[in-house]
């Protein structure tokens, strides 16, 4: 099943019907979609894929010749080029007079194979690019080596590429087209849970109840899920243990560099390091109070919903998972949830406020949206705002989001009002975001006000259908 992805393929096919060659560089974490997203870009066109393998050049080279001469002869043949040198430019050769596709799926393996295979790729490029017709793509998972080798200035193909995309998760309306069996709410709470990468969404059954996909994924040890976490840092990562507390230490609450250095046991110059990395592969997100650059403030935050359940709830339910006892461990489980989808549910109002903008709908035409925290001038004490978004110096928004069962009060405006007040801004516009609904009371005084927006979850599935 193939979802999504518009914007990427819209891009692929632009650069197919060029007349030209083209050169675009895809990569993104493992599991994102990559290799699915190529597969169906080159279906039904004149294509070569190749996929690198972990191993040395004479077996990516006979892997290559295979691909190559299946395409041209329609059969595997037992032959091989003579070098991956000649088996390119045999491929540059073909496309003199027509488009074809060379897919070069696991780049980062042939790369590291044969050390001077970039630096041939360069050469040929130079040699073919004004006369060849070829699309040429090369795909890697290895985020750091696609950076660093790849799109980098000192890179043999640095300025070689006409186009790149780093495939990144699903967000929450992406996500549910997957289901049609689940309800909104249960829809949300998959999407908390294992965020918006395609492979994880593809092991949730809409057929079956939130707490049995619970159950047959995170606290079955047989399953494929139950030790991703830590099988994806071994692929990505060459100090995985390290990495591991550095996130588990982040996940249990340790937000500040001196408390993540401290709880971990390295230098905050170590812990930098590393937290970097995680941040480039979409694991950890470093933020600033909104409207800060930077900041003492600054938190680190798990930004990968499927991590930051794993990391959240199976470390500390280890020994039970690994006896069996699944329903003992969703019972520990389950009265955290709600609290749990708290932050899920401000990502996913985020995204239903870029929507109205983008669709035109919005009230307030911010450039960007997200968290402030700081300290309040009359109580002294430490407050937040959950989202906010400025259009000048004159006119902001802010919002409120609750996921609880119960109605949300007057009071949770008049805390919202107190805080927007924190700053001066001539116009405002509060949004309050709800589970269920509002009292009486809250809807009375936020239609005296005039300049609050009450947006419940159905709400915002409506205009994610729309």
């Amino acid at each position: 099943m193939f979802i999504g992805r518009t914007q990427e393929l819209d891009t692929l096919n632009k650069l197919y019907d060029s007349d030209k060659f083209e050169f675009a560089v895809l990569y993104g974490r493992r599991r994102v979609g990559k290799t699915a997203l190529i597969s169906k870009f080159i279906h039904g066109k004149k294509a070569i894929y190749f996929m690198g393998v972990e191993s040395n050049e004479k077996q990516n080279l006979e892997n290559f010749s295979q691909s190559i001469m299946e395409y041209s002869s329609g059969n595997i043949m037992q032959t091989s080029f003579l070098s991956l040198q000649v088996a390119l430019e045999y491929v540059f050769e073909l496309a003199q007079n027509e488009k074809l596709i060379l897919a070069i799926d696991e780049y980062p393996y042939i790369a590291r194979s044969s050390k001077s295979f970039a630096s041939t790729l360069q050469m040929l490029i130079d040699k073919y690019k004004d006369t060849s017709k070829l699309m040429l793509i090369l795909c890697g998972s290895s985020m750091s080596y696609m950076e660093d080798h790849v799109l980098a200035y000192k890179a043999p193909l640095y300025g070689r590429r006409t186009a790149q995309m780093k495939i990144l998760p699903f967000d929450f309306e992406e996500s549910c087209a997957y289901f049609q069996k689940f309800s909104p709410e249960d829809m949300a709470l998959i999407y908390g849970i294992v965020g918006g990468t395609p492979q994880y969404l593809l092991q949730m059954d809409d057929r079956i109840s939130v707490e049995e996909n619970i159950k047959n994924t995170f606290l079955n040890p047989s399953s494929s899920i139950y030790e991703e976490p830590e099988n994806l840092l071994k692929q990505e990562v060459r100090e995985p243990a390290l990495y591991n507390a550095i996130i588990t230490a982040v996940a249990s609450g340790a937000s500040h560099m001196a408390e993540i250095s401290t709880k971990v046991g390295e230098e905050t110059s170590v812990c930098t390091r590393y937290l970097k990395n995680l941040i480039g592969l979409g694991i950890v997100r470093k933020e600033t109070p909104y409207g800060e650059k930077e900041s003492r403030k600054s938190l680190y935050v798990i930004a990968d919903h499927m991590f930051r359940f794993w990391y959240r709830f199976i470390p500390d339910n280890n020994s039970i998972i690994s006896r069996g006892a699944a329903d003992l461990a969703y019972q520990r489980i389950a009265p955290h949830l709600s609290d749990y989808m708290g932050k899920v549910f401000e990502d996913i109002c985020m995204q239903y406020l870029w929507k109205l903008l983008l669709d035109g709908k919005s009230q307030v035409l911010f450039a960007d949206l997200g968290r402030w925290w700081g300290t309040d001038p009359k109580t002294r004490s430490q407050t937040e705002i959950d989202i906010m978004g400025e259009q000048d110096k004159t006119t902001a928004l802010f919002g409120e989001c609750k996921w609880t069962n119960e109605n949300i009060d007057a009071g949770v405006l008049d805390k919202l009002v107190e805080r927007s007040q924190l700053f001066h801004y001539s116009k405002t516009v509060l949004y309050l975001f709800a589970k269920k609904g509002f009292t009486q009371g809250c809807v009375e005084k936020a239609n005296e006000m005039g300049n609050v927006v009450m947006v419940i979850f159905e709400d915002i599935m409506k205009s994610f259908r729309e």
